[in-house]
């Protein structure tokens, strides 16, 4: 049995419980009918009565009779000659008979037997396959693969309901084991940025204290090339901010912020005014539980961006709303006209270091996403080239409802 697969097991299962079970009413009903037509018929009993009745007769005749008493024993030996006639074509009919219910009995266990054949097996294949095609779904899941399309094998309603449960759950667990992999992926992107920080920062504090006195102390005609060593070393510094800014996550209480005004004072801040700039905030937004510095921070840079690829002409629309897609969210949207993005490095636009920008470090984008992921957000990023980029920011309301650095 146990070499036997799941939809033979099944199968041979589901024909004992058909077959046994009518087999022993079958043989039950046989021996009762051959056993009880004889008895129903005692030609036996009929034939001793005769033998005896023929002597009892016999001896009537030898007594001296009258006509009466003569036409009597005549009609009685007449009745009793019936009597063992019949008595033996009961015999004769209950032998047959027998044979018949034998007859019968085995045909209606070979059609039972087809019967029982013919529905075990459809429902052996109705229950087998969905269940082995579940058995490798999960074999599936478990090396991380996708499931087939489609509906799968026909069954009971229960097998689609448990293969929707199940592509429901590979989703999740494919979002689950993503996410894990990005977050260690980030975690590793942070402690490098850290790092990287660290290493720029303890010989930029004396090479600007330098730069600093030779401005004040060098001849005229080494001006240029103090001038120059002073850019660099402010290159140098923002570079260090930059990734420190992506080694570390927000700190601090969460409070109130009015994404609305946020957007009014980054937009002021980061868009020069030769660039068109429309604002466009809903009435009535929400405030988000947020930081309000490190999301300034994530939307100026996406506007630092914008105007980046506007510089050869092009208009940056700002817009704050409620969400659609999350309820009790915020979005907020930055699209620009300008030079839009390859479509194969429109993903890649928020993993660090990808700059398209002389001299960038690739971390502007990849801290605005880092913020609001921080605060349970999303983002997105659309873009079609020489047509214009959209950055959307998705931010639940109560987004970073405890301390971001104590939570991660």
């Amino acid at each position: 049995m146990k070499h036997l697969g799941f939809r033979g097991r099944l199968l041979t299962i589901l024909i004992a419980f058909a077959l046994l079970p009518s087999l022993t009413v079958t043989v039950a009903w046989w021996a009762t009918v051959r056993r009880a037509l004889p008895l129903v018929g005692a030609s036996g009993a009929w034939e001793a009565t005769a033998a005896s009745g023929s002597y009892a007769l016999a001896a009537a005749r030898e007594l001296p009779l009258t006509p009466v008493q003569a036409q009597a024993i005549a009609a009685h030996e007449q009745a009793l000659d019936t009597s063992l006639l019949n008595a033996r074509r009961l015999r004769f009919i209950a032998a047959r008979a027998a044979q018949a219910a034998a007859g019968v009995a085995l045909l209606g266990m070979v059609v039972l037997a087809v019967v029982a054949s013919r529905v075990a097996g459809h429902l052996s294949r109705n229950l087998s396959r969905p269940v082995a095609e579940l058995v490798g779904w999960t074999e599936r899941i478990a090396h991380g693969l996708p499931l087939p399309a489609g509906d799968g094998t026909r069954g009971a309603p229960e097998f689609q309901v448990l293969r929707e449960r199940m592509r429901r759950m590979a989703a999740e667990l494919e979002l689950g084991r993503a996410r894990a992999v990005e977050a260690e992926r980030a975690a590793t992107f942070r402690e490098s940025a850290r790092q990287v920080a660290h290493e720029l920062k303890n010989p930029l504090t004396p090479i600007r204290f330098a730069v600093a006195r030779l401005r004040r102390d060098a001849a005229p005609e080494l001006a240029e090339i103090v001038e120059v060593l002073d850019v660099e070393s402010r290159r140098l510094e923002e570079m260090a901010r930059s990734f420190a800014q992506f080694g570390r996550l927000p700190e601090g209480p969460p409070s109130d912020v009015d994404l609305g005004e946020l957007a009014r004072y980054a937009a002021r801040a980061t868009v020069p005014d030769e660039t068109p700039l429309t604002l466009e905030i809903e009435e009535g937004v929400p405030p988000v539980r947020g930081h309000l510095e490190p999301l300034n921070r994530a939307l100026s840079n996406v506007l630092v961006n914008a105007v980046e690829a506007c510089r050869h002409g092009g208009a940056i629309r700002v817009a704050v709303r409620r969400a659609a897609e999350v309820d009790g969210g915020v979005e907020v949207l930055v699209h620009d006209t300008g030079c839009g993005i390859a479509p194969d490095q429109v993903e890649r636009i928020w993993d660090p270091y990808v700059t398209h920008k002389p001299g960038g470090t690739g971390l502007g984008l990849a801290i605005a996403r880092q913020t609001i992921v921080a605060h349970a957000g999303q983002v997105a990023a659309e873009s079609v080239p020489d047509q214009g980029t959209t950055i959307r920011f998705i931010i639940p309301i109560g987004g970073a409802a405890a301390p971001i650095g104590e939570s991660t």
